[in-house]
C-alpha cells in the first residue's frame, strides 16, 4: 500500500468544505502555506455554514470531502439523520476546543463559573433552577444532533443533577450563529467550537462555565471525511490530502511565528474573517481549552478514540431498535490510510 501513497493523485484539481471554526486551521494552512501544491494538488476551499449542508454536499459528490464533527462519518455510514451513505475519517483535524457558554444573564443569577471541575458551575446552573418558583426552561444550543457538543452538553447537564429532556431545551444551530442568537436572547448558553465561545466573551454576551478538554480530555473533535468510494477511486489523492495536512500541523507547531501567520490566513474573509478579530495568535493548546491541532499522535485515527461518543450514537440506536455495527465503527475510524500516507 506504500507504493500506492507514491504514485501522483489522480486528482489535480478538488474541493474540500469546512466551517468557520478553528479548527479548520490545518486546510487553511495546507491551502496557503502551499503543502498541498507540493503534493500535486490545487485545492479549492468551500466555506458553509451548516454541518447539515456540508454533509449533504459531500455525501452527492459536490465537495470531494470536508473538515467534519468526529462522529459524523459513523453517523453518515449508519444512516443517522439521512440515507446511508458509507464515509471515512482517515486523519483528525483537531482534538478538543470546544466551550460550554452561558449568557451573562444565566452566570449572573446562577453563579455558574468556570473552575477547575465542570461539575461545580453544572450544580450551580442545577441548583438555581431547582430554586425558581416557576421551572424555567434554559434554551441551549449544540451544532448538530450527531457531534460531540450535543453529547459534551449532556453530560454536563447531568453533572448538575439536569435533565436534558425534561429541564432545558435543546435545538441546533450551526455554529456561526451562535454569539448573535446569544446577543439577541433567543439562546440561554451553547456548546460549540471556538472561537465562539470565547468571541461570546469578547462580545460581553456570554461566559465559558466548562469546556471539552476538561469532560472529555483529548477527545477527536474534528475530522476529514471523504466517503468511501471517493477513497477507493482515488487513493493516492487521498494519501497526498493526509500528507498536505501533516506538513501543515508540523509547520504550525514549528514556531509561534508560524501560529501568528496561521491566525492571519484564517482572519481572511474567504475562512473565519471578523469571528477572530478577539485572538492574538493560534496558541491553541493553552488551558482551559487546549485545542490541539498538533503534536505526536493528534492526526491518527482509530476505533479507540471514537469510544466515547460511539457509546452515544450506541444509545441512540439502542432506543430505536437498531445495534451499532462494530464492523462499521472500525472501518470509518481505521488507521490504515493515515498509516499509508505516512509509511507508518
Amino acid at each position: 500500500m506504500h507504493q500506492t501513497a507514491n504514485h501522483p493523485p489522480e486528482l489535480e484539481h478538488l474541493t474540500l468544505g469546512f466551517i468557520p471554526l478553528l479548527d479548520a486551521a490545518l486546510l487553511i494552512i495546507a491551502r496557503e502555506q502551499g503543502f498541498f501544491a507540493e503534493q500535486g494538488l490545487e485545492v479549492s476551499l468551500s466555506r458553509e455554514n451548516a454541518w447539515s449542508t456540508l454533509r449533504d454536499k459531500v455525501a452527492a459528490g459536490l465537495l470531494d470531502g470536508a473538515q467534519m464533527l468526529a462522529p459524523l462519518p459513523l453517523a453518515m455510514s449508519l444512516g443517522l439523520g439521512r440515507a446511508p451513505c458509507d464515509a471515512l475519517a482517515p486523519i483528525i483535524l483537531g482534538r478538543n476546543g470546544n466551550t460550554l457558554t452561558l449568557s451573562e444573564a444565566l452566570c449572573r443569577e446562577s453563579g455558574a463559573t468556570l473552575g477547575d471541575a465542570p461539575a461545580a458551575s453544572a450544580r450551580a446552573l442545577g441548583d438555581w433552577l431547582r430554586r425558581q418558583p416557576v421551572a424555567r426552561r434554559p434554551c441551549l444550543a449544540m451544532v448538530y444532533p450527531f457531534s460531540c457538543q450535543h453529547y459534551l452538553l449532556r453530560e454536563w447537564l447531568s453533572l448538575g443533577g439536569l435533565d436534558p429532556e425534561r429541564d432545558v431545551e435543546l435545538i441546533a444551530l450551526p455554529p456561526p450563529r451562535m454569539v448573535q442568537a446569544l446577543q439577541e436572547g433567543h439562546i440561554d448558553g451553547f456548546c460549540a467550537g471556538e472561537p465562539w465561545g470565547t468571541l461570546a466573551r469578547h462580545r460581553g454576551a456570554g461566559r465559558p462555565v466548562a469546556t471539552g478538554a476538561q469532560l472529555w480530555p483529548d477527545h477527536p473533535e474534528k475530522v476529514l471525511g471523504v466517503t468511501g468510494s471517493w477513497a477507493r477511486r482515488y487513493p493516492a489523492t487521498l494519501a497526498a490530502v493526509l500528507r498536505a495536512l501533516t506538513h501543515a500541523s508540523a509547520w504550525l507547531a514549528a514556531s509561534p511565528e508560524h501560529r501568528r501567520r496561521a491566525r492571519d490566513w484564517l482572519a481572511l474573509p474567504p475562512y473565519l474573517d471578523r469571528a477572530i478579530g478577539h485572538l492574538g495568535d493560534l496558541a491553541l493548546d493553552r488551558a482551559p481549552i487546549h485545542q490541539r491541532l498538533y503534536g505526536e499522535g493528534v492526526l491518527r485515527p482509530s476505533p479507540a478514540a471514537a469510544g466515547r461518543f460511539a457509546e452515544h450514537l450506541e444509545r441512540h440506536m439502542h432506543d430505536h431498535g437498531r445495534t451499532l455495527d462494530r464492523h462499521t465503527l472500525d472501518e470509518c475510524y481505521s488507521p490504515v490510510h493515515f498509516d499509508t500516507a505516512t509509511h507508518q
